[in-house]
Order: C-alpha cells, then structure tokens, then sequence
C-alpha cells in the first residue's frame, strides 16, 4: 500500500535507502535486479537490521511491502516506491514509471493492486518467477547473440550476393532481359536531380556487365569482413549500400521480400555494430534501443505474416487447409515437398493450425520474460527449419533465424560460450554509435517501420499524414517495409515451357535449371541460391503475358541467342544459332500420386493448356503455322 500522507523520518539518509524483508527470497531476488538498476544511487538493507534506525515506520509497514526512504524524509511504500525506485536513476524529472504512477489516469490503483496480490502470495510469485526467469532475473545481457548475429548476417549477405552475380549479365546485363542501363536512361529522361535520391544506385556511376561484376565483388568483399568480425559497422555500411545497388540495379528480380528484409536488416545491424571496433570477437556489446529495433523487425515479419492470411479472407486459410496445396504450388518445391504433400490431411491441418500459433501468438514472446524468449525463439526457428526443409526460398529463412538469434540472452548460451563472449565484450560501450544519432535514426525507423504495419493491420486509413510523409521520405532506401508472405494460397500450378523452332511445325523445348519442367526430374534443392529467372516464370504464369512484359523482352532475347540469358538455361537446343520462332505454351502441373510414381517414376504429371503468349519470330521468319492459324501446340 502507499505509505501514509505526511510520513516522515527524523533522521533521513544521505541516499534513498530500500528496507526489505530480508527473510523473503522472493523479495532478495529482485532486490539484485534493482540493485542492478540503480548502481550506487540507491542503497538497500534488509528491514531486520535497519528498520530500528527509523521509529516512525511502524514494524508492520516492512511485512506489507518495501519501504523507499528518501533523503528528504519522505518514506514511500507499495508501488509507489518501486516506480519511485525505478525513476531515481534517470533523475526525478525524467519520464520513466514514476511519472505513469502519478500521471496516468487510473495507472496508481492498479499498480496498488497488483503489488498486493503479490505481495499477499509471495510463494507463488516466486515460483513464477523461477518459471519465467529461471535461475536469475538480473538484467540480461546479449554479448553473443550480437556476434553471432552479425555473423550470420554477413553469410545471408554473402549468399545473396554470390546468387545474384552469377546471373546478372543474364538478368539485367547489357545483353541482358532488363539492361539497367535502359533503366536509367529512362529514369533521367523522366527525371532531374533528384533522380539520385528516387534511384539510389551506383549503376548511375557505370551499368555495364562489369560494373554490375564490381558492385558484387564488393558485396562478397563486405559480407566476407561481417564474417570475419572485422571492421563491422563499416563492412555492414558497405553491404547495405550495394545491395541496395544490387536491387535497384535488378528490377523487378530484385523485389521479393526477402530483399527488403535483408535491406531492412542490413540497415538496422549498422547501427548494432560498433563504429570503433576494429574487430569484433565471440561477443559485442550493443545499445539495447539497436537491438530493440532488429526484435522489431522480427515482430512485424512474423504477425504481419499471421495477419494477411486471415484478411485476405482466402478459404483454404480460414478453414486451415492451405497447407494441402502448398507444398505442390509453391514457387520451386524440392523432392521432401512431394512427400509431405501426400502426408495424412489431420496432420496437414494440425500443420496450418500450428503455423498460425506461430505466427499470431508466438511474435508476442519476443518481449516477454527469459524463458518465454526462449521458447519463442526455438518455435521460430523450428517453423524455418520446416519451411527450409520443404522449400527453396533463397536465404528468407536463414536471415530470420539470424533475427530470431537476438532473442536469445547470454544466460542461454552454454556457460563456456558465455564466459567467452562476456570476456569478449566488457559492459563499457565507448564504441558505440553517439546516443543522438541512435535515437534519431531510431525515431525515424520507428516512425517509418510503422506505416506498412499498421497497413497489414488494416488502419491504414487512420495513419496520420506526417508518419506517411516520413515513410514516403525513406521509402526509396526500401529499409522500412511491409511483410507477409502466402496471403492467398495457389491451388492450382500453372507452368510456362518455352519452345523455339526453325519451321514453326517442329519445337523444341528450352529446359530450365530448377523450375518444373520434365515430369521425370526430382525436384531439387537450390536454396540459398535463388535462380531468380525461374522464380519470375511461376509468377508470370499466374497472370497474363501483358502483365509480365518483361517475359516478351525473354523471348526476343532468345530470337537473338545472347548468350548471357542462355547461361541462365540448363539446356538451350539453339545453342550454335537462335532459333526463327518461340513460342511459351502452358501446362497445369500436379504431383504424381504414389502409385503413380511407383508405376512410372514420375514426379509430376502434367496436362496441356494452350499458349500463353502469341508466337514470336525474328527479323527474317516468315509467319508460323500457329500464329497464321491460331492453332494450339501438341503435347510434346
């Protein structure tokens, strides 16, 4: 209870001295966290040996609750003097909890409440706490997940990098299917200056092939130094701005979600890696608003990913039988798809049900106490597993298990790990980032951050205009995004199969790397690399040839036979002279049934549906026989 109006010491303390029970466990083990706190502004003593220094205080006030005697005299018990307490070290004027107990409406009764019922069942409040907490509830420190993060950080940059190198000449290349340099030249023409800022990409400084060839060098180069734990904030710095290059550079093969996440999470580690450390070690100590931003981005990734499947009103999610077409529809399944996909359907519908608690319940774990961190973090971990386990999605999973890392407390860590990482980063945090620039950078992060989220969670119309203006300011650095990926679950699987021929009469088939193609080959795994060209096709074959233009300029590139777009092909049968005519045709694709399978060792079982875009020719073809007919292609 609070203490009465008007209680006074005669002889105060120098400094606000706590009297708490000193038989009460319950109450010694949060009177470390506290002396944690507040360092050498507060002192404490058990009221047994104390308490007689003051008579005013009567001796059934110290079995009720802890008393705060201040230095003036004043004496405050109950919640009042915990958030008192918990104000001091930050200074009276401050806002902190005790400011919310004096001014918030409503806030002191039920603080008043709260702290009597646990006072009142101190047993147990005690063994809530070993549940919670475990061993210790002192402040916990996060010296390893830093490092570690970092570091898993720079490979899923390094990955990403070394993907998209391979098929840049092919992707966006001078001979490429979307030069940049076409790009740009379009942008300057519908641009002035500021054409900098709305594209902000080192190709305006070269967008050749060996320009593009440069930009990721250095990428591997700065992901190599993440690694490595050398000269971190300038190797975060440095990763985060080429990528940025990178996805600009690529157009629309650089837009999944994954590469707004690794942008977004680039962006925030610069300001977790300290910009004096040369190097850092097996553990590093960071700012916790830095770290606060990165659990964050976790948070939105995961809700905002709950969230759009049951807005989109989609069935098969509201009736938790999605998961009965994702492992055939998805983008690029691996052989383990095909077997979970005929897995029995209560457990596919379990699956959905557990995807769900993930998503929507777990995210809120992320700021709970150390044992509920930590089953958060194992359940987040265990659905990327599952999901890496079962698909290819580039490097998506492993970035977010690099965030889910930071969830984890160096209490966690086995005790030699931790004992490293301590020595490894001493408490003092000289080399961290000036606090102004923190809290700017974090204000507008939040601040940004906030828009797309409150987006997916559908006030959007009640956004205030000044957040939006600061989110539409940054948006072109894509580092503050909305998430949420399968909103709408495929049911069916369209594929587009590229054919060329000389006549127009007889085709043969282009054979991609890793897209479904021949009946006969196992689905493979290809994750961390993402072939993106593959990727584009399953989304084209989803709409139309008018809303995927960029698949027309494919085709022509194949009409001229450039040889960095056949590279991205496994197979190219035009390979000593391009073909007169293609031709993109559309089949559904299912999975074969496991008798099916048996019987002809088949993957997939397939079925015609006609073209998906009028025949192409080149300069000197004559028109085909389908285009003059509008005939559809025989099966092959």
């Amino acid at each position: 209870m609070p203490a009465r109006p008007g209680v006074r010491v005669a002889n105060p303390p120098e400094r606000p001295l706590v009297l708490f029970d000193g038989t009460c466990g319950f109450c010694k083990t949060w009177i470390a966290r506290w002396r944690e706190r507040t360092g050498d502004a507060v002192d404490y003593a058990p009221s047994q040996t104390e308490g007689a220094r003051f008579p005013e205080i009567p001796d059934e006030a110290y079995a009720r609750s802890v008393q705060l005697v201040l230095p003036d005299g004043i004496v405050l018990s109950g919640a009042e003097s915990v958030a008192r307490l918990l104000s001091l070290p930050r200074g009276r004027g401050a806002f902190g909890w005790d400011v919310l107990y004096r001014r918030v409406p409503g806030a002191a009764p039920v603080a008043e409440l709260g702290y009597r019922v646990i006072a009142g069942h101190r047993s147990a409040a005690a063994a809530a706490t070993r549940v919670l907490w475990g061993r210790s509830v002192l402040r916990p420190t996060y010296f390893a997940a830093n490092a570690l993060f970092l570091r898993l950080l720079g490979l899923c940059y390094l990955a990403a990098f070394v993907s998209f190198w391979v098929q840049a000449d092919g992707l966006v290349g001078e001979r490429g299917i979307l030069p940049v340099g076409a790009f740009l030249d379009w942008v300057r023409s519908q641009t002035g200056a500021e054409r900098y800022w709305l594209v902000p990409t080192l190709c305006w400084l070269g967008s050749g092939n060996a320009a593009l060839h440069a930009l990721c060098a250095g990428g591997v180069f700065a992901s190599l130094l993440l690694v490595a734990g050398l000269f971190p904030a300038l190797a975060a710095f440095l990763a985060w701005l080429l990528y940025l290059s990178v996805a600009i550079a690529g157009q629309l093969f650089l837009e999944f979600q994954w590469d707004l996440l690794l942008l977004e999470t680039g962006l925030l580690a610069i300001l977790l890696a300290p910009p004096r450390r040369r190097r850092v070690g097996s553990g590093l100590a960071a700012p916790a608003l830095s770290r606060f931003l990165l659990v964050w981005l976790l948070f939105r990734l995961m809700l905002s990913s709950g969230v759009v499947k049951l807005s989109s009103g989609d069935p098969t999610w509201r009736h938790l039988t999605a998961l009965r077409y994702h492992f055939e529809t998805q983008c690029l399944p691996p052989w383990t798809a095909w077997y979970v996909h005929h897995a029995p359907p209560w457990f596919l519908t379990f699956s959905c049900a557990a995807v769900f608690f993930i998503e929507l319940v777990v995210p809120f774990f992320f700021f709970a106490p150390r044992r509920l961190r930590r089953i958060a973090c194992a359940l987040t971990v265990l659905l990327q597993l599952v999901i890496t386990a079962t698909g290819n999605y580039a490097f998506f999973n492993w970035l977010t298990v690099a965030l889910a890392v930071l969830l984890v407390d160096d209490e966690s860590f086995p005790s030699r790990w931790r004992a490293s990482a301590i020595a490894a980063a001493p408490r003092s945090r000289g080399g961290a980032w000036p606090r102004g620039i923190l809290v700017s950078a974090a204000v507008w992060l939040l601040a940004a951050s906030a828009v797309p989220f409150l987006a997916t969670l559908g006030a959007g119309p009640s956004i205030p205009s000044p957040l939006v203006a600061v989110y539409r300011a940054g948006a072109p650095l894509r580092s503050a995004n909305g998430y949420g990926l399968f909103a709408v679950m495929t049911t069916t699987r369209p594929e587009i199969l590229i054919e060329g021929s000389d006549d127009g009469t007889s085709w043969r088939g282009y054979e991609f790397r890793w897209k479904p193609g021949d009946p006969a080959r196992r689905p493979a795994f290809v994750a961390p690399h993402q072939p993106r060209l593959d990727w584009q096709m399953w989304f084209a074959a989803l709409g139309s040839y008018e809303e995927n233009p960029w698949l027309i300029q494919f085709l022509q590139r194949l009409l001229e036979g450039s040889p960095d777009v056949s590279r991205l092909l496994a197979r190219d049968p035009f390979a000593t002279r391009p073909p007169r005519y293609v031709r993109a045709v559309v089949y559904d694709y299912r999975f074969t049934s496991p008798a099916e399978r048996a019987a002809t060792g088949a993957w997939w079982r397939r079925e015609l549906k006609g073209l998906y875009c009028p025949v192409l020719r080149g300069a000197e073809a004559a028109p085909a026989p389908d285009e003059n007919e509008g005939t559809r292609p025989s099966p092959r």
